[in-house]
């Protein structure tokens, strides 16, 4: 091979990047981070087993406000609540059960019901 058929460098000698259509090698081996990731949540696991009781006492008494934050970081981020059992019903259930309370009650609530039907209430006081 002559001086000047030099073999196309694996990563350019200014940057140190890939030349195009080179992957730059084999990679890691497989599983070789997440051997180090199971050491130390077992390492981890293993220490809180044994101190992480004492561990949360000690930063409650010593350090409110970090504690504060661990108890609000482990929370969902978003929280549904439900705030009422009418949330989940539909309009035409929610007209029903007005209805209902207004039978019950001996009010008029107005002209029409949500399938469209009219509505007498004789003798009935209006809310209108």
């Amino acid at each position: 091979m002559a001086d000047d058929e030099r073999p196309t460098p694996e990563q350019d000698e200014k940057t140190g990047r890939f030349q195009p259509g080179n992957n730059g090698g084999p990679g890691r081996p497989k599983g070789s981070r997440n051997k180090l990731g199971e050491a130390f949540l077992s390492d981890f696991l293993n220490d809180w087993e044994e101190h992480g009781s004492q561990a949360i006492q000690k930063m409650r008494s010593e350090r409110p406000h970090e504690y504060v934050k661990v108890a609000a970081s482990i929370l969902p981020k978003e929280l549904n609540v439900k705030v009422s059992e009418f949330d989940e019903l539909t309009d035409e259930q929610l007209d029903r059960r007005i209805n209902a309370l207004a039978d019950a009650l001996r009010l008029e609530i107005g002209a029409g019901k949500a399938d469209g039907g009219e509505t007498e209430a004789p003798s009935r006081k209006s809310l209108n």
